[in-house]
């Protein structure tokens, strides 16, 4: 392992964001802020034992700053002590916090890397507030989706019956979705975000829950950073490849680049939505390609 790591807080409101910094032993060459999904943390980018994409892009000479939002992982308080926080917290407050404080900590433009959920929010920040579209390098998407279209058994089990019925009686029972007690994801989440995050599944526009804001034709009128999409060629539900181009349009994202993990399309093995990320054949596939278009952007 080519890096350190160590966690600290970030305040923000009434409650502290959970960041996992990981640093290379030289000065760093880059700056990557990475976002997890729904019903899991930031440890979908790293381990202890120096997995992950996280810890590759540190022993490649970035430094990496792994968030848990509000309520997950580690954060402060968590979303089972009665803790709730809304899809539009995290748009507006969270995220251009975390980006703020990484500009501020190295002053330069920082990299956005996002999982599933993630890069929905990543995109809707940056559509609300276009002043930190300067202080970003570019964003680069894993499996992200902000409708669910594709049909199919596993869809109806996953999205229809757990998450969109499931999901809200567990909540309002609890408080909170208590999914990681149940091994229906990996953490919990606010009551609020899940009930967000449904309607957004669900609703044909692009508009905040809370105040109608229209994220689509904002995206209309913002010069997007460089952008990367990963899709996987078992990744059947949670992030379709006919899902991820139709956020990709819904966006005003099609100068992205795109590619799909899969053997047909040249990978070493049909990855899916969660191990494009974790899978041991990464560190020879599409990591290095990462790493190299991140150095270059850098460079340049």
């Amino acid at each position: 392992m080519k890096h350190q790591q160590h966690s600290y807080f970030l305040p923000v409101q009434q409650y502290q964001l959970h960041i996992r910094r990981l640093l290379p032993l030289h000065q760093p060459h880059g700056v990557v802020l990475m976002l997890h999904g729904a019903i899991e943390n930031s440890r979908i980018f790293y381990s202890a034992s120096g997995k992950g994409l996280g810890c590759y892009l540190a022993d490649q000479g970035f430094a990496v700053y792994c968030a848990d939002f509000a309520g997950r992982g580690r954060s402060l308080p968590h979303s089972s002590s009665g803790f709730d926080h809304s899809q539009q917290q995290l748009i507006c407050q969270d995220i251009p916090a975390l980006i703020r404080h990484l500009q501020r900590a190295h002053q330069q433009k920082i990299h956005l890397i996002a999982h599933s959920w993630g890069g929905v929010l990543a995109a809707a920040s940056l559509c609300r507030h276009p002043e930190l579209l300067s202080l970003v390098s570019s964003k680069v998407c894993f499996g992200s989706k902000r409708r669910i279209r594709v049909q199919s058994l596993e869809k109806r089990f996953k999205v229809d019956l757990i998450w969109n019925r499931l999901g809200p009686w567990l909540a309002a029972k609890h408080g909170y979705f208590p999914a990681k007690r149940l091994r229906l994801g990996a953490d919990d989440e606010p009551r609020q975000f899940l009930q967000d995050c449904i309607a957004w599944i669900e609703q044909d526009g692009f508009v905040d829950c809370s105040d109608g804001f229209d994220y689509a034709a904002a995206a209309k009128q913002i010069e997007w950073p460089h952008l990367w999409h990963f899709v996987a060629e078992k990744d059947r539900v949670l992030g379709h490849p006919q899902d991820v181009q139709a956020f990709i349009a819904e966006a005003c994202q099609q100068q992205a680049k795109y590619t799909h993990l899969g053997k047909a399309s040249g990978a070493l093995t049909d990855y899916d939505h969660i191990s494009m990320l974790t899978h041991p054949l990464a560190v020879q596939d599409h990591f290095p390609q990462l790493a190299n278009w991140l150095r270059s952007l850098t460079v340049g």
